[in-house]
């Protein structure tokens, strides 16, 4: 279904309804963002010639700007050519085993995935603190005459906050997240009913729960990350602390020996252990990163879920 079907838009809100149309089925943040610059470009064109009414306006802006279907074509040609410039270039795709498995190491998302789950701890930190400083402040003004402009702009802060963890899932995650604020339901409400929308909106508060839950995550992700890599370094450098030992800097062990506890007391690792555990380390380094980017796509799943609205 494309304008010319639906006849020529004669108001703002016809324009974007047809817009909206001939963008189904496209990513839902494209839509936002197609929606939002859409409506900012056709309002600052109403507002540059008060004397002009809508359906004046959009009959030039139609000649300019393009229909709704061409505007939705050229969105649709941008985000193929963006996607194509941003994304990392594919690995080469391996058959065996051995290469799927140790191939991990050469996927740029892998990086990406580690350094989200090791920024997290300190965004989850920011976004949670923010989030309940925010809701015990708008629960305890809610009885003054200041509660409602208070909980307006802490709510309208909380989408500010999405738009930049969208960004940062975008660029470490590859997920495509908006870059542009939430389009309005209902296109040309004043500004009373956007705020009212706003309330109403169930992405406000899916947005907020994502805040709240991303201190547990980040806590999770940033040990996780730091456990994995540190076990694996401790392993893998097995062979180097025993060969210090010998060659007489054993003063930097416990009692002068490289002592390792499994459970049962201490042990002196010889050669052939610690061998073994330098493969064990060597190997546990691979599967820690394919974990890291497995949980790099669901959290990146879990973004898009909470904080772009299915339905635009």
């Amino acid at each position: 279904m494309n304008s010319s079907s639906l006849g020529a838009p004669r108001t703002i809100t016809e324009y974007l309804n047809q817009l909206r149309a001939a963008l189904r089925g496209a990513d839902p943040a494209l839509i936002q963002d197609a929606l939002y610059d859409a409506e900012e470009h056709l309002r600052a064109e109403l507002a540059d010639k008060p004397g002009r009414d809508e359906a004046t306006m959009l009959q030039h802006v139609v000649g300019s700007y393009g229909a709704p279907d061409e505007v939705a074509d050229i969105y649709r040609d941008q985000e193929i050519k963006i996607q194509r410039a941003i994304r990392p270039p594919p690995a080469p795709r391996r058959r065996s085993l051995a290469g799927r498995f140790f191939g991990v190491a050469a996927d740029p998302r892998t990086y990406g995935a580690l350094f989200y789950m090791l920024l997290s701890l300190a965004t989850g930190s920011l976004y949670f603190s923010w989030a309940v400083l925010g809701l015990s402040l708008s629960l305890s003004l809610s009885i003054l005459i200041i509660g409602i402009p208070f909980i307006v702009l802490f709510l309208s802060s909380v989408r500010g906050l999405s738009l930049l963890e969208g960004r940062t899932v975008e660029a470490l995650l590859g997920v495509r997240m908006p870059r542009r604020p939430a389009y309005p339901a209902q296109p040309g409400q004043s500004l009373f009913k956007r705020i009212g929308a706003m309330f109403t909106d169930g992405r406000t508060w899916t947005t907020l729960f994502y805040m709240l839950l991303m201190l547990p995550l980040g806590i999770f992700y940033f040990t996780l990350a730091v456990t994995l890599l540190a076990m694996s370094l401790v392993l893998l450098l097995a062979p180097v602390a025993l060969a210090l030992q010998d060659v007489g800097l054993a003063h930097l062990f416990a009692d002068g020996r490289l002592m390792v506890d499994w459970g049962f007391g201490s042990h002196v690792p010889g050669w052939g252990e610690a061998i073994a555990m330098c493969v064990i380390g060597f190997l546990l380094i691979f599967i820690s990163l394919h974990l890291v980017r497995g949980l790099g796509k669901l959290h990146g799943l879990l973004a898009k879920h909470l904080l772009v609205p299915r339905r635009i």
